[in-house]
């Protein structure tokens, strides 16, 4: 009688389960990368040429459109228009974003960019309110609105195309050139400004030379929509395209919010320190040396424009100090220099001597510069590729519109009311408090993956 066969044992309940290999890195081309960061920062660069060219006519447009024997119901009224285009970017935001996710980074930041140009190119054609009346300053504002809806998907997807380019170790180097477009067109639109004030008489820039900044929009619009639809889709957006069998799945917005709430808290607060700061110093700060320390017009601008210059030259080397050290300490460092600096340093510029000016403008544009460095880096990091668009639109603009784009507005109205000329200082250091909250909540981004994203080298 043959022996029976022995049963082989059963499998054994410790096995490791079978995992998924960890994706393949992601390599990147250099030169694609640097016409990816190219053309976002253009786009950039115009969206802040504009709103540098708005901030140092300000008082200008205030004649033109704004007619009133009071100067600061006119800036007031300036303002005003300024700040109603950050109330739909959320609205553009929640259009341009998800539609980024959707259908590509690159198709959405081609149409910003018409939109952009188109809104700008417009303001330059509006007639005066003394050949049109009140449709003068109904045009103005229908223009910025344009320019706020546009604007709520830019920067949110120009940060996130140069960060699904980047390689992992050099994302805050490259992401830094972003904020760097930001300043060169600022520079250039406050410069054209200078310029024109210094060689124009007021007659002839509130008749007709206020005009030419705006007019440029047109051209340079053409050119950077010529690069943008040059570039490929980002290698992350690529990646989720290949997991769909034909398209992407559609994400509902309120998975965007519901599905991301803490990351938006972060969002919203980094945002707000960053934004608050911003524009106060390169929005307000041009006005407040003029309208309210009874500055130099001509002076006051080329300190502004000469502090902006040193942050440009600084900028890629923060962004380069971001990948060694980490955006968090970097950030942090920026909130604790506004809580500390912030009230010697207008003390400072309300002293009005051009070097005392420089100085306390200088200290303030070199903290601002921990921001402009980290946060193009530091933002799309906080959202998984799938909704990262979408999410980081959202978050952004919300704490724009509600925070950044009014604090011209809110700072010019908190000195009327109360009389104090150190609302702006305390402005600040209210802020730098909310991103401290929010920096030590986040986490260390630098040298890592995107979330969802494989790494990139």
């Amino acid at each position: 009688m043959s022996a029976a066969p022995i049963a082989a044992p059963p499998p054994s309940r410790t096995t490791p389960p079978r995992t998924a290999p960890p994706p393949s890195p992601t390599t990147t081309d250099p030169a694609l990368v640097r016409r990816a960061v190219k053309a976002a920062a253009l786009g950039n660069a115009m969206e802040w040429f504009d709103f540098g060219v708005y901030s140092y006519i300000a008082v200008t447009l205030g004649k033109v459109f704004f007619p009133s024997g009071n100067p600061t119901a006119q800036l007031l009224s300036t303002f005003g228009a300024f700040a109603a285009a950050f109330l739909v970017r959320p609205l553009g935001g929640m259009v341009f974003g998800p539609l980024g996710d959707r259908v590509g980074r690159q198709k959405v930041l081609a149409v910003t960019m018409i939109m952009m140009a188109a809104g700008t190119f417009a303001i330059g054609l509006i007639p005066s309110y003394a050949t049109i009346g009140v449709g003068a300053p109904v045009l103005l504002l229908l223009a910025r609105l344009v320019q706020g809806f546009s604007t709520g998907g830019e920067y949110a997807g120009a940060s996130t195309f140069i960060a699904e380019y980047a390689p992992d170790k050099r994302r805050g180097f490259l992401g830094s050139w972003l904020e760097f477009g930001t300043l060169a067109g600022y520079i250039g639109g406050a410069g054209l400004v200078t310029l024109m004030t210094a060689l124009l008489s007021d007659a002839s820039m509130t008749s007709w030379g206020w005009r030419i900044p705006f007019l440029i929009a047109g051209p340079m619009g053409i050119i950077g929509l010529y690069l943008r639809m040059r570039l490929e889709e980002t290698p992350a957006f690529a990646a989720e395209l290949d997991k769909a069998e034909t398209s992407r799945p559609r994400v509902p917005l309120r998975d965007m919010v519901t599905g991301q709430w803490k990351a938006l808290l972060l969002c919203v607060g980094l945002v707000l320190v960053f934004n608050v700061t911003d524009y106060m110093l390169l929005s307000y700060m041009p006005s407040y040396l003029t309208s309210e320390l009874k500055y130099d017009e001509t002076h006051g601008l080329l300190v502004v424009l000469a502090v902006m210059a040193v942050m440009m030259l600084v900028q890629p080397f923060a962004g380069a100090l971001t990948d060694r050290v980490g955006r968090r300490p970097v950030i942090a460092a920026g909130c604790a220099g506004f809580l500390l600096l912030s009230v010697p340093a207008l003390l400072l510029i309300r002293q009005g001597s051009l070097l005392a000016v420089g100085l306390g403008m200088a200290a303030l544009g070199l903290l601002l510069v921990c921001f402009t460095a980290a946060m193009p880096a530091a933002l799309p990091a906080l959202f998984p590729t799938r909704v990262r668009y979408g999410s980081l639109s959202i978050g952004f603009n919300v704490s724009v519109s509600l925070f950044g784009g009014t604090t011209p507005l809110v700072v010019t109205a908190l000195i009327g009311a109360t009389g104090n000329m150190m609302m702006p200082a305390y402005y600040m250091m209210a802020a730098a408090v909310i991103g401290g909250v929010a920096v030590w909540y986040m986490k260390e981004s630098a040298g890592r993956p995107l979330p969802g994203s494989a790494p990139s080298v």
